[in-house]
């Protein structure tokens, strides 16, 4: 009977642990991924040491704590996301609740919205490629690239 009380114990320990968890805050890498911002964690933690993510208007590192309310900002190429964080969860879910996770700002979503026009304005959809090369377009390139083009 012991052992099973203190099995119980524990359980229900770590449960009201990692609910206190939650409540403070996760690490910023964890929730950018389970937020779909990055496809893996990996990819999150580089962008945050690469100075990509900003928080609180800051560099930070991958494991800082992130709280609701802070202010998050996160550049992927061309595109820029203002947002405020409203949800701490940590497990990575569908991308409707995801997006339940935070609230972009009016002028992060217009500034997105008008750098995407003009992209589109400027014809910018990146290479463009009829398929794969022929034989003959494939040695065509090979002796480009050694120097034998005449």
């Amino acid at each position: 009977h012991f052992r099973v009380f203190r099995y119980v114990k524990l359980i229900m320990n770590s449960l009201v642990m990692k609910e206190d968890r939650n409540s403070e805050g996760i690490r910023l890498d964890k929730w950018l991924w389970a937020a779909r911002f990055f496809k893996t964690r990996s990819l999150a933690a580089e962008a945050v040491s690469g100075g990509k993510v900003q928080l609180n208007g800051g560099r930070t590192k991958p494991g800082h704590v992130v709280r609701t309310g802070d202010e998050i900002k996160v550049r992927r190429g061309p595109y820029e996301w203002v947002v405020i964080v409203r949800g701490l969860e940590s497990k990575r879910g569908p991308a409707a609740e995801a997006q339940l996770q935070y609230e972009e700002t009016e002028e992060s979503k217009e500034a997105r919205e008008a750098l995407a026009l003009e992209l589109r304005d400027q014809g910018f959809h990146g290479p463009r490629t009829e398929g794969r090369p022929t034989k003959k377009s494939r040695r065509d390139i090979l002796r480009f690239r050694r120097g034998a083009w005449k």
